[in-house]
């Protein structure tokens, strides 16, 4: 299967990611081609334009990380708005659509809301990205400013901090300090792989509520 960029079609195959120099007109282009779907999913950096056509994994990974996110903010009680599939835009600056986000300490900011402006709402808390095929980079929610990223590649949950005007590496989230997310990304994997997502969760909320 080829790839094919059009004005009237947009096709990548699955598990594919496509480079092309591109302008922002370009790609809002492309997003609006795109029509109400959510692949080929989009992103634009300086003068370049990104489209990645997930695998299946790819979906399973995000959609049990973020699982476990909510059952972590459950267990205490906390509130939070959360949005998949979501785009984040600001014009000739960056385009980007992550995986899942969560407002967390500013839930409130975005209650509600169907659309959000990202010249002048606060950005997101947290932001997850599951990293199949090289296709992401912490850096592309630096024009952004959201205060925490978290990308699981290979298995690996890489946790990014905004300090001041870059990222660095944590090794303990903002909003989960006290949770070996690592190890409880793991045991959920473990179990998901034998008895699926829906039974893992559940592990998890048991073992949080004891």
């Amino acid at each position: 299967m080829y790839a094919v960029v059009s004005a009237d079609r947009i096709s990548i195959p699955p598990g594919s990611v496509l480079r092309i120099p591109g302008s922002w007109q370009d790609f809002c282009q492309l997003r609006d081609n795109r029509g109400n779907g959510s692949i080929p999913r989009l992103r634009y950096r300086h003068g370049e334009i990104l489209l990645m056509s997930p695998l299946p994994r790819h979906g399973r990974e995000a959609n049990i990380i973020a699982d476990i996110v909510k059952a972590l903010l459950n267990d205490e009680n906390r509130n939070y708005e959360a949005f998949t599939p979501i785009t984040m835009e600001l014009p000739e600056v960056g385009g980007i659509e992550p995986d899942y986000c969560f407002y967390i300490d500013n839930w409130q900011a975005v209650v509600g809301k169907d659309r959000i402006d990202w010249k002048v709402d606060l950005p997101p808390d947290l932001a997850i990205e599951i990293d199949v095929t090289s296709f992401t980079s912490e850096l592309d929610f630096l024009p952004f400013n959201v205060p925490e990223v978290w990308i699981f590649k290979n298995y690996q949950l890489t946790i990014y901090q905004l300090a001041a005007d870059k990222y660095e590496v944590s090794e303990t989230s903002r909003y989960f300090p006290d949770v070996l997310l690592q190890q409880t990304i793991d045991a959920c994997f473990v179990v998901a792989k034998e008895k699926g997502t829906g039974a893992a969760i559940n592990e998890l909320r048991r073992f949080l509520s004891n």
